[in-house]
């Protein structure tokens, strides 16, 4: 424990603190006569106390005094001593500062990237009429760049970017399509599949992004976890080529024998019983 800041003496009944001068400043104040020693010294820093004659003290904040049995009062000086050293907070008032002053760390867990507005790539798939014969290349590619969205925790901006890594081809006849390469248009084939039969089918493509996080302009950090988004499905159709006679005298009509169906329950490709999911 630290000493006082005060060096109290007895003067027949009344007792006298002088502060030392090592920690104090001293000044002149009205003392307080006692039949015992008590004596109270008024302290803006504190309170202080000199103890004698076995009296209970009783203190206020300020112009404090301690009285023992039998107090009256004195027309000697005792010394006030403004400590200047800073009085030691209460040890849980300490602990409740250190916790106030703790750094709070802002961090995005897969749950909270997984609320945000990440857009869906946008998919391609096959020729831009809609349709192709069966069992030719169906040319997949997906235009996808990595996204930054901008959001505020705890008050704090904070930036997050998501980046493509796995894009997942649905053909809607049972077969899966697994790459980690975006594809390009035609004449490429890198990400192509076919189909088996004829009919309409759906091509979704599902996006896996990984996610980083910066606060407040910092470095990036890895957020743990990955987030899907599916693109909306591609409509094509897959047709059976069949050699035929034709007249060329007699005009095709498009309405009576259309090349490319109308999507019906009837016009819906079948699924492949030997449909696959292949990794490229």
């Amino acid at each position: 424990m630290d000493r006082t800041p005060y060096k109290c003496t007895q003067n027949g009944n009344v007792g006298k603190c002088v502060a030392d001068p090592d920690a104090c400043t001293a000044e002149e104040l009205p003392t307080i006569r006692t039949a015992g020693v008590d004596v109270m010294i008024p302290n803006t820093s504190g309170v202080s106390t000199t103890r004698g004659g076995g009296g209970d003290g009783q203190s206020q904040v300020g112009t404090t005094s301690l009285r023992g049995a039998g107090s009256s009062a004195g027309t000697s000086t005792s010394t006030r001593c403004i400590g200047s050293k800073t009085p030691e907070a209460p040890q849980g008032a300490q602990s409740q500062s250190a916790e106030d002053e703790k750094p709070v760390v802002i961090t995005v867990t897969q749950k909270d990237f997984a609320k945000l507005p990440v857009k869906a790539a946008s998919a391609h798939a096959g020729p831009e009429q809609g349709w192709l014969p069966a069992n030719m290349d169906l040319v997949l590619y997906a235009d996808s760049e990595p996204q930054v969205l901008e959001t505020e925790l705890l008050d704090t901006p904070v930036r997050i970017r998501a980046t493509p890594v796995e894009y997942r081809w649905d053909l809607g006849d049972g077969n899966v399509l697994v790459t980690d390469d975006p594809g390009e248009p035609w004449p490429s084939k890198d990400v192509s599949a076919t189909f088996a039969y004829e009919g309409w089918y759906d091509v979704t493509l599902t996006t896996t992004y990984e996610g980083q996080f910066s606060v407040d302009g910092g470095e990036w950090q890895d957020i743990d976890g990955t987030v899907e988004v599916a693109s909306n499905p591609q409509e094509v159709y897959s047709k059976s080529l069949e050699s035929r006679l034709v007249n060329p005298d007699r005009p095709h009509d498009e309405e009576k024998d259309p090349f490319v169906p109308k999507r019906s329950k009837d016009t819906e490709g079948p699924r492949d019983p030997n449909a696959t999911t292949k990794e490229i």
